[in-house]
């Protein structure tokens, strides 16, 4: 492992080991040059490969042919951001440090900074960090509608960090916490990144969405069902460890009782519901459209039905809402019933016909009163023409 050159006056020693530490002296004639050597040793558990949420150890060791001085050490993840390890062993031959849980983008290269006053140390050591796993969060909620269309997906990152080893996976439902588990689909990639997908229910409807880029694993429920709300895990297995993330799907939907047309004065219950308790942060809002604030009722924390008593006709709308962003809405008609405006035209037609009847009879009474008049006067001025034309003088003898 040593090398000599003599035209430099150098020695070269390949792949150091902590025993190479000690003191090397250089005679050359009558001169004498004593250089000590210093050696650490850095390994990472696992050899550098991790998954997400998994906690690496570091042992830091070192050698030399003098006293071994105190070291401080400081660590630096690949976004050069300061790391502080939880010391377990602290011997000055052995330092042994706990990280945090590692996620998805701690992939990359750390350094390791050692340094000592006395003597005078100030080293960097290097090494790499493949963290595989998701870019999704480690666990997420999606909000969907009755009848909707819904994919579901997961982002993996071993084409990023060119993760070179095989390893296998499989996407899982539950209902409910304490309900079964069932098995959708497994998938294992290649040392090669090539990705391969089995479906596995046959009782489940769903579909395998294109896959863009080609390092996402996802479903895709082409019409959303209520009973389709629940939590979907997406694993990864590699050497017999285990990463997950999940989605939770939760599922509104709307309804009336009674159902159909509003008669006049009478009363509609409007039901909006979710799947599963929302978060703190989030509510439901029934509202009707273009009313009032009269109109509007809010769920209260924790509620998964919300009900409101209606006697107007019209559209109304249920939102849920998610730090004041409308997430989902769905909507709902109340028309009037037809059978009450049918009598509404009714009434109107009949009491139109009563009076247009009723003037008419009015009119003819006028004329025939009238026409009467009339006739009388005409009889009265033929009376006075006749006592004029045979008026006589009689004079007495």
């Amino acid at each position: 492992r040593a090398e000599i050159k003599l035209e430099y006056k150098q020695l070269r020693v390949c792949k150091l080991e902590l025993s190479d530490a000690g003191i090397y002296t250089c005679k050359y004639g009558s001169h004498e040059v004593h250089i000590s050597l210093h050696v650490f040793k850095l390994t990472i558990s696992l050899d550098g490969h991790f998954l997400q949420n998994e906690v690496p150890e570091l042992i830091l060791m070192q050698n030399s042919p003098g006293p071994l001085p105190n070291l401080s050490i400081t660590l630096f993840n690949s976004n050069n951001n300061r790391v502080t390890p939880e010391v377990q062993n602290k011997a000055h031959e052995k330092y042994i440090l706990n990280l945090k849980k590692l996620e998805a983008t701690d992939s990359g290269t750390w350094v390791c900074q050692v340094h000592s006053d006395s003597p005078l140390i100030n080293q960097n050591i290097s090494f790499a960090v493949k963290v595989l796993g998701f870019q999704n969060p480690d666990s997420e909620i999606q909000y969907a509608a009755v009848d909707s269309t819904v994919i579901l997906s997961w982002r993996l990152n071993f084409q990023k960090i060119k993760w070179k080893e095989g390893f296998t996976g499989q996407l899982n439902w539950k209902q409910q916490e304490s309900a079964n588990i069932y098995e959708l689909l497994d998938f294992n990639i290649t040392a090669e990144g090539k990705l391969h997908e089995t479906k596995k229910s046959s009782n489940f409807l769903f579909e395998l969405p294109e896959r863009e880029p080609e390092s996402t694993i996802g479903v895709k429920l082409p019409k959303v069902h209520f009973n389709h709300s629940g939590q979907y895990q997406c694993q990864l297995a590699y050497k017999g460890r285990h990463a997950q993330s999940k989605i939770e799907l939760v599922v509104m939907k709307v309804s009336a009782n009674p159902v159909g047309p509003l008669s006049r004065g009478a009363n509609m219950t409007l039901t909006c519901q979710v799947s599963r308790p929302l978060p703190p942060n989030a509510y439901l809002r029934w509202e009707r459209v273009n009313g009032t604030q009269m109109d509007a009722k809010n769920s209260k924390q924790h509620e998964v039905k919300l009900e409101v008593n209606i006697r107007a006709a019209g559209l109304w709308s249920c939102h849920l809402i998610e730090d004041k962003d409308r997430k989902i809405s769905l909507h709902y008609h109340v028309e009037e019933d037809p059978a009450w405006i049918n009598y509404v035209i009714i009434g109107a037609s009949v009491g139109g016909g009563i009076l247009v009847f009723s003037l008419a009879c009015l009119c003819l009474i006028n004329g025939i009163s009238w026409q009467r008049r009339r006739q009388r006067a005409k009889r009265m001025a033929q009376a006075r023409q006749y006592l004029l034309e045979n008026k006589t003088c009689h004079c007495q003898q």
